[in-house]
This record gives C-alpha cells, sequence and structure tokens, in this order.
C-alpha cells in the first residue's frame, strides 16, 4: 500500500521547499497500516536529514501500533536516495503482542447498584488473555464518566485509573476505579421571566422534586417547554453551586469615607453582624440533608405575540395561490393560543380561525374552537360554506392524536346544476398519526388518518349521514439513494338523501395529490348532461419509486389509481401513470411530473407543486 508523506507550507503567498515521499507499508493491513498512515501522514520529510528521517519514521511507525497492543515491533526502512530521498519502503513485523494479565475494574458509592455502571463494565468487550487494545479501556473510561454526569453523581472521582503495559513480559494490567458518591435528586424548579401562569408551568416538568437526577429529562424539560411557542427563548440549567460557601457574604471592605480623620466627621458606624462562611458551612452540617438535590432554574422570556408569514406559490390543482397567517402563541396568562389563516386561490377562498385552550397537560391535552367561511368555484361546483366547530385533543404516548367534535355548517350550493342549502349539525371523531425523519424531505416516516362523522336529523340537522374517510402514506428507503412512496385512500358515504349532502362532504378525485394525469376533481359520477356530481364512496392508490441523480436531484416514476363513484365497487378504476423530477430546494421539495390518463383525450398532463408529502 502508497501513501505521500509530507506536507506544503503557504506563507505571504511564497510556497515553502517540501520532500514528499512515496511510501510503501508492508507487512501489517487494515487497522495497523491505516493508523501507521494517520501517524505518518503529518511527517514534513523536508525537515529532517536522511539519518534523523529514518528515526522518526520509526519512532512514528511503533506508537501507531501500540493502540493494538503491539509495543515490540521490528521495522526495516529502505530509502531510495539516502542523501535526498523521494521514496520509503517500510516493512513491519509487528512481533509478539502484549496480553491482558489482569482486569481490575470496581465501582464504590450509589454507582455500585445502578444498572447501566454495571451493565457498561460486564459489557467490556475483552477478558483476561486477550490481545491489549487502548480503544476498548478508553471508551469504559469516557462511558463511566459520562454515566456519572449524565445519572447525577456529580461528586464522583476515579479512584484508580491505570492501564499498566509490561513490554518485557508481553502482558498488561488494567485498574478502572470509579467512587460515584451519592447520587443527586431533582430539587424544586424555579421559574423567571415567565408570563405564563406558574401552575401550568409546573405541568410541564417531566419529573418530581425528589426523583433521582437525570439529564435526560431536563432535557426533555426544555424540549416541552419549547413546543408550547409561548416563549421566544428557554433556558433550563441545574443549580449545582449548592453549597453553604456560595451564600455565605464576602468580607466587607471600609470604603474612603471610613478612613478620613478630620474635626467634625464621626466615626465610622459599626458594621452590621455578618454571616461568615466557617458558620454557614457548620451549620449546612448539621442541617445536610441524607441525599443532596439539584433545584432546577428556568429562565424564558415570552415569545413575540404577534407573529405573521406570508407565502405564495403555484400549482397545477388550483394554479398560483397566496396565503396569509396571524398566530398569536400566547394571548393571555393561561396559554391560550389564537391563529388565522386566509388562503387565496383561483377555485378556492377561505379564511378560518382556530382559539386553543390548553388543559393540565398543554403539549397533549386542549380544547379547540375553530371556524371559517368559504367560497368554491370549480367546474360544476359552486359552494359558500360557514362552518363553527368545537372539539377536544388528546395526544397519546404511542403518537396517536384523537380529535372529537361537534361541527355545524351552513352550506349554499350548486352542483351540476342542482341548487339547495343546508345547516348540519353533526359530531366526529378523528384518529391520526404522523412519523417522519427529516420532514423538510423525509427518507422514512407514514401518516395515518382515520374520520368517522354522523348527522341526524334527530337533532336539527338538515340531513341524515355516515361519512368515514380513511387515508395511509408511506416512505422508505431502500439503500442511500432508493426511496420509495405508497399511498391509499378509501372513504365512503351512508346517507338517503343525497341531494342535501353538500360538496364538501361529497367525494371527488384527480390532481396533484390524488391521481395524476387527470385535473383537480375531475372524476366523480356524472349526470345525464356529463356534470360532476360527487361520489359516495372514492379509492385512490399510488405508487412512486424515486432515485437519485445528484445531491439534491431525483427521478421519479409513478402510477395513480382511482375515483369516485356511487357504488361499491366501480367497474374500472382511472389510472395515469408517468416521470417526474423532485429538487430539494431551500423552500421544501418541488415536484415536477408528467404524466399520462389511460381513459382521457388528454395525452398528458403536467404537474407542479412545492412541498414535502407530508
Amino acid at each position: 500500500m502508497f501513501t505521500r508523506l509530507g506536507a506544503g507550507a503557504l506563507c505571504f503567498g511564497v510556497a515553502a521547499p517540501t520532500l514528499a515521499l512515496d511510501a510503501s507499508i508492508e507487512g501489517v493491513e487494515d487497522k495497523l497500516a491505516g493508523n501507521i498512515e494517520i501517524y505518518l501522514d503529518g511527517l514534513d520529510a523536508s525537515q529532517y536529514q536522511a539519518e534523523r528521517l529514518e528515526d522518526e519514521v520509526r519512532r512514528l511507525a511503533s506508537e501507531a501500533l501500540r493502540p493494538f497492543g503491539y509495543y515490540d515491533p521490528t521495522l526495516s526502512v529502505r530509502f531510495d536516495d539516502p542523501a535526498s530521498p523521494s521514496r520509503v519502503e517500510l516493512d513491519v513485523d509487528k512481533g509478539e503482542p502484549v496480553r491482558i494479565e489482569r482486569l481490575n475494574f470496581t465501582l464504590e458509592g450509589a454507582a455500585a447498584e445502578d444498572a447501566p455502571f454495571t451493565e457498561a463494565i460486564a459489557a467490556y468487550p475483552q477478558k483476561e488473555g486477550d490481545v491489549l487494545r487502548h480503544a476498548p479501556f478508553d471508551a469504559l473510561r469516557s462511558r463511566l464518566s459520562g454515566l456519572a454526569l449524565q445519572r447525577g453523581y456529580f461528586d464522583w472521582r476515579f479512584t484508580q485509573r491505570r492501564l499498566e503495559v509490561r513490554p518485557w513480559a508481553h502482558s498488561a494490567r488494567l485498574s478502572l476505579g470509579l467512587d460515584s458518591g451519592q447520587r443527586y435528586r431533582f430539587g424544586n424548579v424555579y421559574f423567571q421571566g415567565e408570563h405564563i401562569e406558574p401552575a401550568r408551568l409546573q405541568n410541564l416538568v417531566p419529573f418530581e422534586a425528589g426523583a433521582p437526577y437525570l439529564a435526560g429529562e431536563v432535557a426533555r424539560f426544555n424540549q416541552n417547554l419549547g413546543q408550547t411557542e409561548w416563549f421566544g427563548s428557554v433556558s433550563v440549567r441545574p443549580r449545582l453551586d449548592q453549597g453553604a460557601r456560595s451564600l455565605a457574604l464576602p468580607p466587607r471592605k471600609a470604603g474612603w469615607w471610613y478612613s478620613l480623620d478630620a474635626e467634625g466627621i464621626p466615626e465610622a458606624p459599626p458594621a452590621p453582624a455578618r454571616i461568615d462562611v466557617q458558620a454557614l458551612e457548620a451549620a449546612d452540617e448539621l442541617q445536610a440533608p441524607d441525599t443532596p438535590r439539584v433545584p432546577i432554574d428556568v429562565l424564558v422570556t415570552p415569545a413575540d405575540r404577534h407573529q405573521f408569514e406570508t407565502g405564495i406559490g403555484y400549482a397545477t390543482d388550483v394554479g398560483p395561490r397566496a396565503r396569509l397567517t396571524w398566530n398569536q402563541p400566547w394571548v393571555n396568562r393561561y396559554g391560550h393560543s389564537w391563529d388565522h389563516d386566509l388562503y387565496i386561490s383561483g377555485p378556492e377562498q377561505k379564511f378560518s380561525g382556530t382559539y386553543t385552550m390548553p388543559l393540565e397537560d398543554p403539549l397533549r391535552d386542549n380544547y379547540e374552537l375553530q371556524y371559517g367561511i368559504r367560497n368554491k368555484d370549480n367546474d360544476d361546483t359552486e359552494s359558500l360554506e360557514a362552518s363553527v366547530e368545537f372539539g377536544r385533543r388528546w395526544k397519546f404516548d404511542n403518537g396517536w392524536e384523537q380529535y372529537l367534535y361537534l361541527r355545524s355548517t351552513y352550506e349554499d350550493f350548486t352542483q351540476a346544476g342542482e341548487s339547495n342549502q343546508v345547516l348540519l349539525l353533526y359530531p366526529g371523531v378523528r384518529w391520526s398519526r404522523t412519523r417522519t425523519r427529516n420532514p423538510t424531505f423525509p427518507t422514512w416516516g407514514d401518516r395515518q388518518q382515520l374520520t368517522v362523522q354522523y348527522a341526524n336529523q334527530a337533532w336539527g340537522s338538515d340531513a341524515e349521514f355516515l361519512r368515514v374517510n380513511g387515508d395511509t402514506q408511506w416512505i422508505r428507503m431502500l439503500g442511500d439513494d432508493n426511496r420509495f412512496v405508497g399511498r391509499l385512500g378509501i372513504g365512503s358515504i351512508s346517507t338517503g338523501d343525497f341531494d342535501s349532502i353538500p360538496p364538501s362532504l361529497r367525494f371527488f378525485t384527480g390532481g396533484d395529490n390524488s391521481v395524476r394525469g387527470y385535473a383537480y376533481e375531475s372524476l366523480s359520477p356524472e349526470d345525464d348532461e356529463g356534470r360532476l356530481i360527487g361520489g359516495e364512496q372514492r379509492v385512490v392508490a399510488s405508487i412512486e419509486a424515486q432515485r437519485r441523480v445528484a445531491d439534491k436531484w431525483w427521478l421519479a416514476t409513478f402510477v395513480d389509481t382511482g375515483d369516485a363513484f356511487t357504488d361499491w365497487w366501480p367497474e374500472d378504476l382511472k389510472t395515469g401513470a408517468g416521470l417526474g423530477v423532485r429538487w430539494i430546494s431551500p423552500v421544501g421539495p418541488i415536484r415536477f411530473d408528467v404524466a399520462h390518463p389511460f381513459d382521457d383525450e388528454d395525452a398528458f398532463r403536467i404537474h407542479f407543486s412545492i412541498g414535502p408529502e407530508f
């Protein structure tokens, strides 16, 4: 194997002369040869005379072998030209290895009964008689010290830490002892700068006072506070300077006004009584708790009370589009929030708002009041809808989210020439879960959603129906350059008066996120004049394979199928297939697809959109 020895120096634009050596390393392979290369890589041959250069090569090569247990190698170094070498041949006989004669790992203090510490020692990969490796010993030392800090053993120390090598005997003795001392426990949590009710913030604390300290719980607490979006900045720190000495006042020095000695100026008053360090430490020892505690200090600053965001875009489904959002992450000391959203496109204009009222656990449990008005004019659909919805949301430990709500909707619509006005009052429940890695362009993820809605004339609704709608989507990688996306959606509505069901509850398919190759919501049952009336059922499915061709560029091929229909199951489904390009831009993935519909007069249809699949 060959490596280049030597380094160039550049100073003020002038290159210093260097002597680079071609080196051939024989006799060892893999990690041993690689480590020799690393040690020799920084050698500047031009800085040494021939004899000194040979000594330096021998020294560095010998040091490179020691971490692998070889302390007595035989090295043969040959230069092509002793006076001005340009190539060196290094033959390595690594010799007899050093073997472990004795392992002595001990734990003292509370850590001796703490499973992660005992497991770390039990998992040590070498045993007596094995060839010595430095790396496992260094890793164990780092592991134990890291565990001590992570698990609240702040008084820890190594009682012994020796890697004793006897090269003449080809043996080594490894000794490592940790005295952890007592394990600290969580103390009280103190907030500073908060604008939200302290009792509500305490509900975000993932640990109880008196519980064993864990650094991971501190990090989780910091994350909980950030997820509320109530704060512009969050700092959660354990207070580790709780000794009595930190409470003592420093000695007071007399000011210059006490040092004057002039007629008419009274003597300085006596200094006030003070408690010195020794007295405090003595009192602290008398009252010292059996188990030391670590108070947690939290410093927060309020988030901006009014946050605005604008965006413009384009998609072939709706053409140009624009959005303005106005968010208030907190509107009062109870942590209520208020969000507004204005969306404008050619076929649809919508204004909506959500008022969120957190409950005992602000991250998992809240009430929501939603309201909005929407106007839609797309092909054979004209609709003006106003709605109010009140619901409660739960988030569970398994990642699923449940939303139970009561919705009231008034819709004035014309569908395929048939006009109606309806007032609907119906409860619903939605279960959903989204899991993803790298949300901007997921390399792994899935999303599930199931919604059930029911309306009955018994409580004043103009229509009676049961509507069920479900979707699932999956993203998986095969290797580093192959990405697969799959989708499946099924929906059904059961009613005895379909004419009273507004367009917002009927099913339409086709478009960028449905069946590509067909226009937006252009697939549904038709009346005698060929106008879309919407379906009582729907099925859509898609499979897409993507291949990376450059760092941020991917090629895609896909097949979509689906339809909206009246009777279950349709005689056939509409199918489209095509090719696409994906570019991971700074504002999100940009998708460009050309799709061919197999049951339409169009030869192909272009689809363009911005944003991730989830």
